[in-house]
């Protein structure tokens, strides 16, 4: 793509496309629009939501409508393309780095045989592979806090289960294809449980409920159960 597409989304959003790959450069242009966007809101902008590949911008077309804006989306449209021109990806801030404790294995971790059966390694083989990576949280979907991360070794990527689980527990880690993540709550799915956080990742009485945001960068880190049983939930950023 060599320039960035805009699209309505529905009345009151309008989608602006930065790339047509998932990559890292692409996620920095998505990132550096969104920094300079929260920095610098549009009149009757509501909210900001970084995509793999692109930004959805909401606005109140009632709130410029009554300041005058007769054609709403006309007039967040121009403003938009106006600023694609100004920001620079020099502008993303620097990337927080969040460590996730993760008891691997056993209960927690039901399906961690069956990946290394397929993947052809051991079971510590295939712990070490996934907790030695650097995950980027591309963006924040399927349920709330739910991340998708980028940076999986292939050596480890395994398909979805035939049959999904009808109840899968907070925080477990999962493999599904060439994708890991952790379920944020309670909730169906398909991917291949090998382990689980007591770190919750969805807090629903915070100020910001998700604790992991677009542009994060994700680590495991393996802990033992008696860890995970007397975990302090002290959440370790860098």
């Amino acid at each position: 793509m060599d320039q960035e597409q805009f699209s309505p989304l529905g009345d009151s959003g309008i989608v602006i496309s930065m790339g047509d790959c998932i990559d890292r450069k692409v996620h920095e242009k998505v990132m550096a629009l969104t920094g300079y966007l929260e920095k610098y809101p549009l009149e009757g902008m509501i909210e900001i939501v970084p995509g793999f590949t692109t930004v959805a911008v909401f606005y109140d077309p009632i709130h410029l409508f009554n300041l005058g804006v007769w054609f709403p989306y006309e007039w967040v449209l121009s403003r938009l393309k106006e600023i694609v021109v100004q920001f620079s990806i020099e502008k993303v801030k620097k990337a927080r780095v969040v460590e996730i404790p993760v008891c691997y294995g056993g209960e927690f971790g039901p399906d961690l045989e069956a990946v290394a059966k397929y993947s052809g390694l051991t079971r510590d083989e295939v712990i070490c592979v996934h907790s030695e990576a650097d995950y980027l949280v591309y963006m924040i979907g399927f349920a709330p806090g739910f991340p998708y991360l980028g940076g999986m070794d292939k050596r480890i990527a395994t398909p979805r289960r035939r049959s999904p689980r009808l109840t899968i527990p907070e925080g477990s880690v999962g493999i599904g294809g060439e994708q890991t993540g952790v379920y944020p709550i309670e909730s169906p799915g398909g991917w291949q449980l090998i382990g689980r956080t007591p770190l919750s990742l969805f807090r629903f009485d915070e100020n910001q409920p998700s604790l992991l945001c677009a542009g994060d960068i994700v680590r495991f880190r393996p802990i033992t159960k008696d860890a995970y049983n007397s975990w302090n939930g002290k959440i370790h950023v860098y």
